[in-house]
């Protein structure tokens, strides 16, 4: 009887690759036994044993752990978004920085060229100082507006004197021409400001009369220093009082005037008998009275004595004997008579008058020539804006310590080649 034939083998499927892990563990020794340069089962290796495959350890190897190739890339990723970050943030600063320093240059350039218009147009010495505000400025160059635009300008000519200082913000500014570099004018829709009449400059600029302003109060200013006339310096008092014509110009009236010949006499002109005209001085008078040869050649005068108020017949006992007159010159009441007496009243009737007095005859004719329209004229610091179109005014003018000080408002007001 023949053998049962063997079951057939069971179909292993389809064949799988090796598993290289399993080839590896093939290669191990069997459980228990020594690797051939070890210390023993499962004793640590020394530095330069082989490996269990056979392969010399490298005694700088640290203990190995697998690669963390996710943690990488996420790294490299982030790293390589805050680089492009950045280099994009450099890019806007630097074009921002090119964008500003343009803005700048040509507000500068042009804020150059308004000075040496404002200049060129109104005739100045000195250079304005010229401040354009608003940013970007390119971008008001486009519209050919401006929103505001500061203006100073020192020592502008006004008639006798100068102006200390003008200055002036002017807003919604209408360009004519092309900003920055060809600017024929603008017009200005609106400006406010201020003009200073220095007393520094009024006591330099009106040297003849050696006068020095200073503030009075209420509105006035006070003048006081020497006055030059006929070669002898009087001393001068007088109070300005300050006012507005028509928004145009300041005005002065000078009244109070007060010309002293030191201890001679005071000269006041004016009209008012009562309080003008040429008196003595104290120190004079007081000499007259001391120097009884000088008090007899006023007494003998009939219009001295009608001006004095005194008897006639006290006059005439005094000019009889000297003892006589020493107690008419010595009264307490005689000195303050001197000084009530107005020469001007009996100089003209008697030219020698005034030598008798002591008082030099060709200063009183200079002082009489010297009309008082004529010494306000000299004393006057009166100013008016130049003519300009538009309507440009002063407003609210003010004495201040440092001087005269107005208002300037205007409204629809060409500069330069816009007018």
């Amino acid at each position: 009887m023949s053998d049962p034939e063997p079951d057939p083998e069971p179909d292993p499927g389809p064949r799988l690759a090796p598993n290289p892990y399993d080839e590896l563990a093939r290669l191990a020794p069997p459980e228990g036994e020594d690797v051939p340069g070890s210390r023993g089962p499962g004793g640590p290796r020394e530095p330069g044993d082989p490996s269990p495959l056979g392969v010399p350890s490298d005694p700088d190897d640290d203990d190995w752990s697998p690669p963390d190739h996710r943690r990488k890339g996420r790294r490299g990723r982030r790293s390589g978004s805050l680089s492009a970050a950045l280099k994009l943030t450099v890019a806007l600063a630097v074009c921002a920085a090119f964008l500003l320093l343009a803005d700048r240059a040509a507000e500068l350039y042009a804020q150059d060229k308004a000075e040496e218009r404002l200049q060129e147009s109104l005739g100045l010495t000195a250079r304005p100082a010229v401040d354009i505000h608003g940013f970007p400025f390119l971008t008001q160059v486009l519209g050919k507006r401006l929103d505001r635009v500061d203006v100073t300008v020192p020592h502008v000519a006004a008639d006798r004197v100068s102006l200390a200082e003008v200055r002036a913000s002017a807003r919604d500014i209408r360009v004519v021409g092309d900003l920055p570099s060809s600017v024929k004018g603008a017009v200005v829709g609106r400006m406010d400001g201020d003009v200073l009449l220095s007393f520094d400059d009024l006591s330099r600029e009106l040297s003849a009369s050696q006068v020095k302003f200073t503030d009075s109060g209420a509105g006035s200013v006070r003048l006081a220093g020497s006055l030059p006339v006929a070669g002898y310096d009087l001393r001068v008092r007088a109070e300005a009082h300050i006012g507005n014509e028509g928004g145009r110009a300041v005005t002065t009236t000078v009244d109070g005037m007060r010309l002293d010949i030191p201890g001679v006499a005071t000269y006041r002109p004016g009209r008012d008998r009562a309080h003008s005209g040429l008196r003595l001085a104290p120190e004079a008078a007081g000499r007259i009275a001391e120097e009884k040869g000088r008090a007899r050649e006023l007494l003998e005068v009939p219009a001295v004595v009608r001006a004095l108020g005194v008897p006639q017949a006290d006059v005439d006992r005094a000019l009889r004997s000297e003892a006589a007159l020493s107690r008419f010159t010595g009264r307490p009441g005689f000195v303050q008579e001197l000084l009530r007496l107005n020469l001007l009243d009996v100089v003209a009737d008697n030219p020698g008058l005034l030598k008798r007095a002591g008082i030099d005859p060709t200063l009183v004719d200079a002082l009489l020539n010297l009309r008082p329209p004529e010494l306000s004229d000299r004393l006057s610091l009166s100013f008016e804006l130049p003519k300009t179109p538009g309507d440009l005014r002063l407003r609210h003018i003010t004495v201040e310590p440092d001087g005269i000080r107005a208002r300037l408002v205007g409204s629809s007001v060409p500069v330069g080649g816009a007018a």
